[in-house]
């Protein structure tokens, strides 16, 4: 493997190209620690220092896609998920607009058209986003409660508090527009997909500090133990990543002209975890909507739906919550496999050019025998995304939820990091054997 790594930075565009991804890396860090103007940065500080258990659990997700630049309301505090969450409603869209459907078929053109839907309404989203977010500041509630600091620069500096909160959010939303312009950078010109990239260096960030909080709580041998089972998870994840089901495709021989065209074999890949990272994403989501909702309640009066779903739905260590962030994962796998993968579609395409799968009949049995492999494999990845997402929470109880919240090696985290790691190597390995050099994974 480090033959292999020699050998990128030996060639010349390679080396561009990860030198480039690497810089543009380095300016999102910065802009992540990079107050926005307005913002007491020690204030800020002083909020952060004094929350108990670390962050909010409405905005632990948000925090960890933006490497901790939420809490510190960063220029970069929005991070990418505004864009992610613009890309997912459009994804979305598509199924049932169709005017989306058909850009999605027109090819580069109509995906062009998509991109652009999608970054205005990623700043859309960023300016409703933003404004959310400095209100809670504001308000306190991003901290738990627990500041006494006010985190805004306040009266008496002699600029309207009306044109710091507007500064302030533009501020933000314009760092999301920057930070998708970053990624788009890295797709064109680095290594890997930009976004992905970027998710991949928010979340590694965090790993460092947040891990040795738990050597802090609880001593070195919990720390190597958790250490130990980090590993034995990443081992499982890149596995299930790795593994796919190959439906053999057969193509028949054709006439064109003078030329014969056709014959050959090879096979639809159907990877065991079809969905992603999404199915996770979108149940975290909608756990977080009843969480938020409560902040804007009565904290001190609680009645008793909010003491329920304070109890059940905002606590990561409850029972309830469990269950229902592990149905919510295995729904959303089979939703999202669904919409992105059509089997009546890739049978006729088949059907089209002349391919069939050996022993299935061309057509409506060929589609009806990929919708059956699909609902087959889609159960296993189903159960370990949620399976993976939950572990989490038992450690939240095995740590003690009141003394540590933000557990960074788990779920979401893992998935993410380890899904990026091997695309990119991927991507890096496809232009090394370009040129006859060694893989990272032979």
């Amino acid at each position: 493997m480090l033959s292999a790594f020699l050998s990128a930075f030996r060639t010349p565009d390679l080396r561009k190209k990860l030198l480039f991804t690497v810089g543009i890396i380095a300016v999102y860090r910065l802009g992540a620690t990079l107050p926005s103007p307005g913002v007491s940065y020690a204030n800020v500080q002083k909020c952060i220092d004094s929350m108990e258990g670390g962050s909010n659990g409405v905005f632990n997700l948000l925090n960890l896609f933006s490497g901790g630049a939420l809490l510190s309301l960063s220029v970069f505090a929005l991070g990418i998920m505004p864009y992610i969450t613009a890309s997912i409603i459009l994804q979305l869209l598509t199924v049932v607009i169709p005017r989306l459907e058909q850009l999605r078929k027109e090819g580069q053109a109509g995906q062009a058209k998509i991109t652009q839907y999608t970054r205005y309404l990623t700043l859309g989203l960023g300016v409703l986003q933003a404004s959310a977010f400095v209100a809670l500041a504001r308000s306190g509630q991003l901290f738990n409660n627990q500041c006494d600091q006010f985190p805004i620069i306040p009266q008496g500096t002699g600029i309207p508090d009306w044109m710091t909160l507007t500064i302030l959010v533009m501020t933000m939303t314009a760092g999301t527009g920057m930070v998708m312009w970053l990624g788009e950078l890295i797709t064109d010109r680095g290594v890997g997909n930009g976004m992905s990239v970027l998710i991949f260096t928010s979340i590694a960030a965090r790993l460092p500090s947040e891990g040795w909080q738990i050597k802090i709580s609880k001593g070195w041998s919990w720390f190597a133990l958790v250490i130990l089972l980090v590993l034995v998870v990443i081992t499982a994840v890149v596995f299930i990543e790795q593994a796919q089901r190959r439906i053999p495709v057969q193509y028949a021989k054709r006439m064109i002209g003078r030329r014969m065209y056709g014959g050959t074999s090879t096979y639809i890949p159907l990877k065991v975890n079809q969905a992603g990272v999404i199915p996770v994403i979108f149940g975290s989501s909608l756990l977080y909507l009843p969480q938020l909702a409560l902040q804007f309640f009565d904290q001190n009066d609680p009645g008793k739906t909010q003491a329920w779903v304070q109890n059940n739905l905002a606590d990561p260590t409850s029972p309830i919550y469990i269950t229902v962030y592990f149905l919510l994962i295995i729904f959303f796998t089979y939703f999202y496999v669904s919409i992105t993968f059509n089997p009546t579609e890739v049978a006729d395409n088949m059907k089209k050019y002349g391919g069939f799968v050996p022993g299935i009949r061309p057509g409506k049995p060929t589609a009806e025998y990929l919708d059956f492999i699909l609902s087959r494999i889609t159960l296993p990845g189903a159960l370990y995304l949620a399976a993976i997402s939950v572990l989490p929470n038992f450690f939240f109880i095995w740590l003690d939820s009141q003394a540590y919240v933000n557990f960074p090696f788990g779920g979401t985290a893992v998935l993410i990091m380890v899904g990026v790691g091997l695309e990119t190597v991927k991507q890096i390995e496809s232009q090394l054997m370009q040129r006859n050099y060694e893989g990272f994974l032979r």
